[in-house]
Formats: C-alpha cells, sequence, structure tokens
C-alpha cells in the first residue's frame, strides 16, 4: 500500500466521522474534535505541553521557557491544561510553598500527534509563508482599489 493510499484511508475515515456527527442534531460543544481542538489550538497551549514534555517544571521554569506569556495567562493556560486532565499541579509544603506542574499519562499521549503536527508544521513552514507573501502581493492592487466606508 503506498503513502498516498493510506493517507486517503485516513481521510476517507475521518470524513466518515466528520459526517456521521455533522449528520446528528448535536450540540457544537458535544464534538469530540471541537472541543480537543479548541484547548490545543490556543496560543500558548501546545508551547506549555512541548515544555512539559521534557520533564516536570515550576511555574517561573515556564515563564521563562515562554517568555512572551504574562503570568496571567500562564496561570489561566495551566488551569486549563489542568481542568482538561493535560497536566497535574503538585504543592510542596516548603516556605514559601513551591509548586511543580507535569504531564498526566493523557498529557504525554498527546504528545504523538502533537509531534506529528510539529514536524509537518516544520516542513511546511516556509511555503505557507511563501503564500501567504503571494496572496498578500495579490491583494495589494485590489485593496487600493476599495474606498473606506
Amino acid at each position: 500500500m503506498t503513502k498516498a493510499h493510506q493517507g486517503n484511508l485516513v481521510t476517507a475515515e475521518l470524513l466518515a466521522r466528520f459526517w456521521a456527527w455533522k449528520g446528528q442534531e448535536v450540540d457544537p460543544a458535544a464534538c469530540p474534535v471541537r472541543d480537543v481542538l479548541d484547548r490545543v489550538g490556543e496560543k500558548w497551549t501546545t508551547l506549555l505541553l512541548i515544555l512539559l514534555a521534557e520533564g516536570p517544571k515550576r511555574f517561573s521554569e515556564l515563564q521563562r521557557g515562554v517568555p512572551d506569556i504574562s503570568k496571567r495567562m500562564l496561570t489561566q493556560s495551566l488551569r486549563n491544561l489542568e481542568r482538561d486532565g493535560l497536566i497535574t499541579r503538585t504543592v510542596f509544603p516548603t516556605k514559601p510553598p513551591s509548586v511543580e506542574y507535569a504531564l498526566t499519562e493523557m498529557g504525554q499521549s498527546v504528545m504523538t500527534p502533537l509531534a506529528h503536527l510539529l514536524n509537518w508544521a516544520e516542513t511546511h513552514h516556509q511555503g505557507i509563508r511563501d503564500a501567504r507573501a503571494r496572496f498578500d502581493q495579490a491583494q495589494e492592487p485590489q485593496r487600493n482599489l476599495i474606498p473606506y466606508a
């Protein structure tokens, strides 16, 4: 079986799952794909999961690992990941108390598909940037023709 054929089977299976959900009267919030992708697709989630895949980290280590995240956003992102069962938060009874975050078993299991996505992103990043540049260049003359409202 060729890779292209395997890819078509994967696509067919994914489409079959999508259409099975689509044909039902379902609350969009109950869709497992939307629900999971909403979390994984958040701005900081993937970066935090990658850092925690290296091993448990304290809050300050995570903040240094993602220097452009605010403390408030880091706190919120970690709470969301803990709520979803992807990480644990352990408080140690020291003075002052120290807190450590780690991936759960479920959090570790998301790293395999995430690694495939990261590899795909690295492979296709330049092509995406080139396509954006071509698109933006083609749109530029049209922008000048559209009157401002």
